[in-house]
């Protein structure tokens, strides 16, 4: 007994100690002038879409929903091409995401919100109407009218709410625009609805759990019921926590502004923020789209768009004056913090060198939820937009990932969903800890892999149309592989693998054309850290490629349906590299096409390099966003499949 009373109090001493010596936070009254610091050095470069930054090690980036005007997955005549605002929670065994969807463009009605869901966060269920359109009554004010039946449009900063009963609440906001250049969230909607969502994927019915009753708007001129007037106890119960929760309820305020007392603080009346009207860009104001946290002290870390930020010590009963975090470099697009699953914190947002253009989607972490460094790309990908619209901006943007209490899905990894160009939604999956280089070479079999899920370590870019998969090799039974297929014409397939810092590497691995109609390509780089490609092996359906910036380079004939192995001894010293193709040398000293003192990333991709901006953009796109674009030709279609096989990928 006596041992073990002895050995208790070593416990809680160890533990006493690890809280002592772990790195808390400034005091509140020390960090309430910059509640957010980061304190790197690093910044992005506008001429390239990832910054020309290192890339977060193990992220998996799927796309969830992808937009097509003709032939929508959501079903219905007409696919809806504006989806943007993206929530994810993770419930039950199950990820829950929904999002804004408009017809064709931004705050132009009809508007509707969607549900989607998925067991793994990797395969996405085609969505369903989660909140539809919805018919107004006769608005008139001042010189806005809006005629009865005209149908609104959504707007909406908390998407779930994983109730203390167990329920799982999904919300939304109706509200409506006169034109596209004028903004529902100006607190003149008709308010905040909720459902909930049932185990089995049924929904219940639809309520207001909040009327803007100062805009007008009640019982008695709206088409669902007050919630107080459903007759389950445990939504009941759910609805009351909800509004009970001031932290998590203060991110209704942007669209409801009302001054009842509900909120405790107005977010918006901030010294020195630019006055709200109904007409300003999502660029300028304060107290829009809420993100918290907690640090390791227990204080609240509230973070707006526009750099805005507060401190509670209360959970969001009080908070510290609204000041700005002057070194995140924002754009007018949200910015999400989270404690991770290795009790560091993460930043993900757009830090933008133009403060306008939004890309790349970055992440820093940091351990005490007030400094944060180690600036990463997330995603650094920009396709064509394919549907033109106002307001459209380019890039990967309006970031989210799972709030406190909604969940905490299996594994070790940061979940965060955001809409790309504003018309496909796509959910990324960060290997944690979050770090952008490696210890140790790569040696990839692919045999302990069931599914792409697996590769912990390598960088997944995973279109709807270009899946990457681990697959049998047609050849060899019992061998697995992996297989990059690309049927998208405005996108590719990406598969990644980084490895030490190098400036002598050798790598191999084998590679199968599978299926290669002429015209389509696959393409293999060895790039630097910072993004420099001194290298490229282009396969075609005919010639294997290796003239990046040369014509010198005799070129290596190869045919689909056939295994070849593949060997390169890159050297930074000499700025050159050697070739083999099936263990016979084919080109020694291959110039490189642009200096570089080390390298560190392979990429394997389903198609030309797209990943310098264009000189249009690269200060900022022409406003209002969106209308120097027209739609693409062809891109409801799928293009007949290529497909690529990759094996035993190596470098020392």
């Amino acid at each position: 007994m006596k041992g073990k009373l002895i050995l208790s109090v070593l416990i809680v001493c160890f533990f006493a100690i690890a809280r002592v010596e772990a790195k808390m936070p400034p005091r509140i009254e020390d960090s309430a002038a910059e509640p957010v610091k980061y304190v790197g050095s690093l910044q992005t470069d506008r001429h390239f879409y990832d910054g020309a930054l290192r890339h977060a090690a193990g992220a998996h980036l799927y796309q969830a929903f992808r937009a097509n005007r003709t032939h929508p997955s959501e079903g219905g005549l007409v696919g809806w091409t504006y989806n943007h605002q993206p929530f994810i929670a993770y419930w039950n065994g199950k990820f829950y995401l929904h999002y804004l969807s408009n017809l064709i463009e931004e705050h132009d009605p009809p508007g509707r919100t969607m549900l989607a869901t998925s067991r793994d966060g990797c395969t996405w269920s085609n969505p369903k109407v989660l909140f539809p359109k919805y018919p107004l009554p006769e608005i008139k004010r001042g010189r806005v009218h809006i005629p009865e039946g005209t149908w609104s449009v959504m707007h909406q900063r908390m998407g779930f709410y994983a109730a203390p009963n167990g329920r799982l609440l999904a919300l939304g906001f109706y509200s409506y625009c006169a034109h596209p250049r004028t903004s529902p969230n100006a607190g003149n909607g008709l308010g905040r609805v909720v459902r909930e969502i049932y185990s089995d994927g049924s929904l219940s019915p639809i309520f207001f759990i909040r009327y803007n009753r100062h805009a007008g708007f009640n019982e008695h001129n709206t088409r669902y019921p007050f919630y107080k007037t459903s007759k389950d106890k445990g939504f009941l119960q759910a609805c009351e926590a909800l509004l009970a929760d001031k932290l998590i309820t203060l991110q209704w305020w942007e669209e409801d502004r009302a001054k009842d007392g509900f909120y405790v603080i107005d977010p918006g009346d901030v010294k020195n923020a630019f006055p709200f009207h109904a007409n300003m860009t999502t660029f300028r104001g304060a107290g829009k789209a809420l993100c918290f946290y907690h640090r390791p002290d227990g204080v609240v870390v509230a973070l707006w768009k526009n750099q805005w930020s507060a401190l509670s010590a209360d959970e969001g009963q009080s908070w510290t004056g609204i000041t700005k975090n002057a070194t995140l470099n924002t754009c007018g697009a949200k910015v999400w913090g989270q404690r991770t699953e290795d009790d560091r914190y993460a930043l993900v947002y757009n830090h933008s060198a133009t403060r306008g253009n939004r890309y790349p989607l970055v992440v820093m972490t940091g351990s005490d939820g007030r400094e944060f460094d180690n600036m990463l790309c997330l995603h650094g990908e920009v396709p064509p937009q394919r549907y033109q619209g106002i307001h459209r901006s380019r890039g990967p943007q309006y970031v989210r990932g799972i709030v406190e209490g909604n969940g905490d899905p299996p594994g070790n990894h940061l979940w965060n969903t955001y809409s790309v160009n504003k018309e496909d939604i796509w959910v990324s999956r960060l290997h944690v800890p979050i770090a952008g280089t490696v210890d140790e070479h790569v040696n990839e079999d692919f045999e302990k892999a069931q599914s792409e899920a697996d590769l912990e370590l390598w960088n997944l870019y995973v279109p709807k149309w270009a899946p990457i998969s681990i697959v049998a090799d047609p050849e060899k039974p019992g061998n697995r592989c992996l297989e990059l297929r690309d049927e998208e014409p405005y996108d590719h397939a990406i598969a990644e693998r980084i490895f030490p810092q190098s400036r002598i590497v050798t790598v191999g691995f084998r590679i199968m054309l599978s299926e290669l109609p002429q015209g389509r390509v696959l393409e293999f780089e060895v790039v630097g850290h910072r993004g420099a490609r001194p290298m490229r092996l282009r396969f075609d359906r005919r010639w294997l490629y290796m003239d990046r910036k040369l014509m010198s380079i005799d070129p290596v004939p190869v045919t689909t349906g056939k295994w070849y192995e593949i060997r390169l001894r890159l050297d930074c010293d000499l700025q050159n590299y050697d070739l083999a193709v099936d263990s016979g040398p084919v080109h020694k000293a291959v110039a490189f096409a642009e200096k570089v003192d080390s390298l560190e990333r392979l990429v394997f991709r389903t198609g030309p390099y797209r990943g310098d901006v264009r000189a249009l953009i690269v200060d900022s796109e022409p406003r209002p966003s969106g209308l120097y674009t027209e739609d693409l030709p062809g891109a409801d279609e799928k293009l007949p499949a290529s497909v690529f096989l990759i094996d035993d990928v190596k470098t020392e």
